[in-house]
């Protein structure tokens, strides 16, 4: 775990805004105390989620895409500690670890430019790098016996939480993902368009269901491998559901579930697929947020439900004076997810 920097008790005294009458999640959430064996503390300790950052914008860039994705878990934190710790959710069922030491990645990313196409592969090997890491950190966290949250970064990072699962538990293992977008594109170099067909290549993804497809994203060639891969991958379009209305959103969560839920899966979100948040790639049509947190709370009660990442947010493309309810929206869907596995 030498690749976390962890957060202390005083950093999360700094961020939490104490009110007489009233116990907030930052007055109750565990950190691993200075000089603790983390692993030990990790296992031993009451709290059934931990959750840690991931802050890059590497993947988005790598694809092409707006950076912006590295500012989302501080945000979150912020507004996370702040909630109140009431019978609803416990903020000491919690664990933070802090975030991923990827300085040196952001450092070497910094001078590259992902349009000259040499500078563009260079970016590949760093998110490979990062792949690397978070896949550790994740098993980790599963094998200790707990929940990992995953916040922040690229959807590049759907990877390694997937390998990381699939190590953990020794066998391939299923994800559902709420997005635009399939991010099963070609295996051309690893950034936030393709975690989850190298993940499926390299196999640690057993079954995959895209949940709320944007139909004018999806490529042709993207689509035919779809087809071909019917039997593991699956998916229903946003517009089959509110535009067409052909399908209803609730047996469609139940034909998902369906899809997977006889293997561990991790439930993956992408903030893109909201409309008006601010993002890499950022819509003004989609699933609501009420949607997306049902969405989050409908798969997160099953018992294989095995971790939750949150993706592509990126609250500092928001330039409005209300730039912290990103970070205030992904605040609540993990309590959401808390919640549900309660």
């Amino acid at each position: 775990m030498e690749n976390i920097i962890l957060l202390n008790q005083n950093e999360l005294a700094k961020i939490t805004h104490h009110r007489s009458g009233e116990i907030k999640f930052g007055e109750k959430i565990i950190t691993v105390p200075k000089d603790t064996n983390i692993l030990e503390f990790m296992a031993s300790c009451e709290a059934k989620f931990v959750l840690f950052g991931i802050t890059e914008d590497i993947g988005v860039r790598a694809n092409l895409g707006r950076p912006g994705t590295a500012t989302a878990y501080q945000s979150a934190l912020n507004s996370l500690v702040n909630i109140q710790h009431n019978k609803f959710c416990k903020g000491s069922n919690l664990l933070v670890l802090g975030h991923l030491d990827i300085t040196s990645e952001i450092e070497a990313a910094q001078s590259l430019d992902s349009k000259i196409k040499e500078e563009r592969k260079e970016l590949f090997k760093l998110v490979e790098k990062i792949d690397a890491e978070v896949s550790h950190v994740v098993h980790q966290i599963v094998k200790a016996g707990k929940i990992p949250i995953i916040i922040g970064g690229g959807h590049n990072n759907a990877y390694g939480n997937i390998k990381g699962l699939a190590l953990a538990k020794g066998k391939p293992v299923n994800a559902i993902n709420f997005d635009a977008h399939t991010d099963f594109r070609i295996l051309e170099g690893r950034h936030s368009g393709n975690g989850f067909s190298y993940a499926y290549e390299d196999g640690f993804l057993k079954k995959y269901f895209v949940f709320g497809l944007h139909e004018n994203f999806v490529s042709k060639s993207v689509f035919n491998t779809l087809k071909e891969l019917t039997s593991r991958v699956k998916f229903v379009t946003y517009e089959e559901i509110e535009v067409k209305r052909e399908k209803n959103f609730e047996t469609e969560l139940e034909n998902a579930l369906e899809f997977i839920k006889n293997e561990p899966f991790g439930i993956e979100l992408d903030l893109d697929a909201i409309p008006n948040i601010p993002s890499s790639a950022m819509t003004l049509s989609g699933f609501s947020v009420d949607k997306a947190r049902h969405y989050l709370y409908y798969f997160g009660k099953h018992q294989n439900a095995s971790y939750l990442h949150i993706c592509e947010g990126a609250p500092e493309l928001d330039d409005s004076k209300n730039n912290h309810l990103t970070g205030k929206l992904i605040a609540s869907m993990i309590t959401d997810f808390m919640k549900a596995k309660a």
